[in-house]
Parts: structure tokens; C-alpha cells; sequence
């Protein structure tokens, strides 16, 4: 049985490009990957629930979903690759038997991504479609994702506020997890995703790291996405990938924002480097 590796985050820090990132890494061919191609055995599809527990998820309520899920994890464990990297939005939680969603025997471990919350708010407004102030004041404080029960193919995934999101994967023992911060991947790209590849267990070879990261930087995968669209991109976003920065919130965000988030985060934050 394999034992998969999560990319867990919270919506729109990073996730997507680490798994743009390991596709090429893991292809090491001449030219960059198709993002349209990237393997999408999520826990949270709706086709792979069903293959799992040989039923529909639409026949049961959240709750009685999640008792399912950690089944779930164990399909994709037996019948997936020696090794694959599953996508997570979802926060590291209990179901109402008391057992982890997320169960240990199932995955080898998990790679964390924390982004500064003032910049998520931002990315996580336009992906959605939606102003900044109701992000932060509704998405950023709530349980559930904000769509609908299975929108988009996926089954209603557990966000819990950002700042609860982060401790529910970083501060767990069940399960090892490799924190990393988005705005490092960005300054520091070669160091921390060789840090990631030796977490994975996978032998660090630094030309084919720097190839990877080359061909996953914004600039190309961006022109991908304008070349070809980007099947992941909500419909009520321009784009997917707008900016790939960090610190925008500074020229973005009003006083009264930054201080909304900060009330209800700062902790969060002051821990992973994000205030004074």
C-alpha cells in the first residue's frame, strides 16, 4: 500500500504552484508540464468518493460524509502510485466518531504552506469573485468553504478560520508535516524546495531542482493559462494566476482591513514571522 504525501494550505497560498513545481520535478522533461495535465486524484472529488465508498456522496449530509472520508484516504493509499501528492484544503480535524479525516496510516505525511492572511485575503477575494471586506469578515472566519456542496465536482471541504486552519496542521503529532512560508518559496525558491523534495523522500538533485523551478515560475505558467485557459480557475476570477508576489496587501488593503485581520489572527501571524 502506498503511502501518499499531502500538500495541505489553506485556499490561495501556494498549493497549486507547489504542485506545478513537483510535476515537473518528477517529469525532468525538456519542456515545462501542461498545468491542464496535473494529476487531480483529490480526497475531496466527488469521482473518487464514489470509487472509494461505492456510493454517491449527494445522499449524505456533511457530517455522515465525513465519516466516509477517512475510508477515502485508504483507497487512494492502496490503489495509488509508490508515491502521490495529494491536494488538501481541508483543515486537520475529527469527524463525529472521533476519528481524524485525515487518518495516519493513509498518508506518509504532509507539506504545509502558510501565506500571510492580508495577502490571502486579497487572492482569495478575486478567486472567489467577491470584495475583500466580505472575505475577510465571512470566508477568513468561517468552518465550511464558502461553496456550495459540490460545486466544481468536489465535496464541501472544512476550512475553520485562517488562523485556526494553520494550528489544526501545524501544532498535530498524528501526522509529520514540513511547514513552509509561501513568501520563502518565493525569496528563497532553490533552498526550500530542495528542503521539500528531501521531505518527500525523494534524493535532492539541485540542477533538477533549479530546472523545476524555472519551468513553474509565474511568468510561464501564467502565459500557459493565457495560451490555453486553466481548468482549476473559478468561474468568477479573471485569471488564476494574477501576481505571484508577496506584500501586495500594503499598497491594497485599508487601515481599517489590515487591523480586521490582524484582530482576529495576529497571533497567528506574530508566530510565522507576519507582524513586527
Amino acid at each position: 500500500m502506498s503511502r501518499n504525501l499531502l500538500l495541505a494550505s489553506y485556499p490561495k497560498s501556494g498549493n497549486t504552484w507547489l504542485r506545478i513545481f513537483l510535476a515537473n520535478f518528477c517529469s525532468d522533461g525538456p519542456d515545462p508540464v501542461d498545468i491542464n495535465a496535473l494529476d487531480d486524484m483529490r480526497p475531496s472529488s466527488l469521482v473518487v468518493f464514489e470509487e472509494a465508498i461505492g456510493v454517491e456522496p449527494t445522499a449524505f449530509s456533511d457530517e455522515e460524509i465525513d465519516l466516509f472520508r477517512p475510508e477515502v484516504y485508504r483507497y487512494l493509499a492502496r490503489t495509488g502510485k509508490t508515491k502521490s501528492f495529494l491536494k488538501v484544503h481541508d483543515s486537520f480535524r475529527m469527524n463525529s466518531a472521533g476519528e481524524p479525516v485525515i487518518p495516519a496510516d493513509a498518508v506518509e505525511g504532509a507539506v504545509y504552506i502558510v501565506r500571510n492572511p492580508l495577502d490571502v485575503a486579497i487572492s482569495l477575494a478575486h478567486h472567489e469573485g467577491e470584495s475583500v471586506d466580505y472575505v475577510i469578515d465571512t470566508i477568513m472566519a468561517r468552518y465550511y468553504s464558502p461553496r456550495r456542496r459540490f460545486l466544481f465536482g468536489q465535496i464541501r471541504q472544512h476550512f475553520f478560520p485562517w488562523g485556526q486552519h494553520v494550528l489544526s496542521w501545524v501544532d498535530q503529532t498524528a501526522i509529520p508535516v514540513h511547514v513552509v512560508r509561501y513568501e520563502d518559496m518565493l525569496a528563497r525558491p532553490d533552498e526550500v524546495f530542495a528542503g521539500i523534495i528531501g521531505f518527500c523522500g525523494i534524493p535532492p538533485d539541485t540542477t533538477r531542482i533549479s530546472c523545476a523551478i524555472e519551468k513553474s515560475s509565474f511568468e510561464r505558467v501564467r502565459q500557459q493559462e493565457i495560451n490555453r485557459g486553466f481548468r482549476e480557475k473559478s468561474p468568477d476570477a479573471r485569471a488564476f494566476f494574477r501576481q505571484g508576489k508577496a506584500g501586495t496587501w500594503r499598497d491594497v488593503l485599508s487601515q481599517s482591513q489590515v487591523e480586521r485581520v490582524v484582530s482576529s489572527h495576529g497571533a497567528v501571524m506574530e508566530r510565522f514571522g507576519y507582524l513586527p
